[in-house]
């Protein structure tokens, strides 16, 4: 089983989480992050960046956001849109499989690559997109070693990003089930560590 608590960051080596999932373990202490499951999209070691896909926008669909964008909806399912993070929350970010490219795209991982121009959309509106993705907006980032002093601190536990928890679970059921993806029951973690 992992422990959640003793990750490489834990022992002060570097290594990049990008392509992995982040989740916020509980009594994190910052209500934006409750419960939340953010795909790390970029880590270095002087910064890093993650779109949020645990929780949605209220009462925001893609069919709107293509109409306030002036992309005809087309043949693109009207899925909910992603609180992507508190940072840039009117910035969209589209999150997906590797086997559409634009020209801005970035490649994560063998499991995601993120797209922040609107080629996407359009291309997703036309049914020509990639086959998995989701839209979300705003994004989560860490200035200089600011996420690894928060590993070092047991906010966060990282673990692999299948395209099942990334693209078909549903959104409220993320959190939980990639806990038990890594082989731990949630609700057998306390919210605060002890203290010898």
């Amino acid at each position: 089983m992992t422990d959640p608590y003793n990750s490489p960051m834990a022992q002060g080596d570097f290594a990049s989480l990008a392509g992995e999932l982040l989740l916020a373990l509980p009594g994190i202490g910052d209500p934006r992050f409750e419960q939340a499951v953010i795909a790390m999209c970029l880590h270095e070691p002087d910064g890093a960046m993650g779109v949020g896909i645990g929780r949605i926008v209220p009462g925001l669909g893609l069919h709107t956001l293509l109409k306030q964008l002036d992309i005809e909806p087309g043949v693109a399912p009207d899925a909910p849109i992603h609180l992507g993070g508190p940072v840039e929350k009117q910035r969209g970010f589209v999150l997906h499989s590797p086997d559409w490219r634009g020209e801005d795209t970035l490649l994560v991982s063998e499991t995601m690559s993120l797209t922040t121009t609107l080629d996407v959309l359009r291309a997703i509106a036309a049914g020509e997109g990639p086959n998995r993705w989701l839209v979300a907006l705003g994004y989560a980032g860490w200035g200089e070693e600011q996420l690894d002093e928060e590993l070092r601190r047991h906010g966060w536990l990282s673990v692999g990003a299948s395209d099942e928890l990334l693209f078909e679970i549903p959104t409220k059921e993320r959190w939980p089930r990639a806990f038990a993806a890594a082989g731990i029951d949630v609700r057998l973690l306390a919210p605060t560590s002890g203290h010898a």
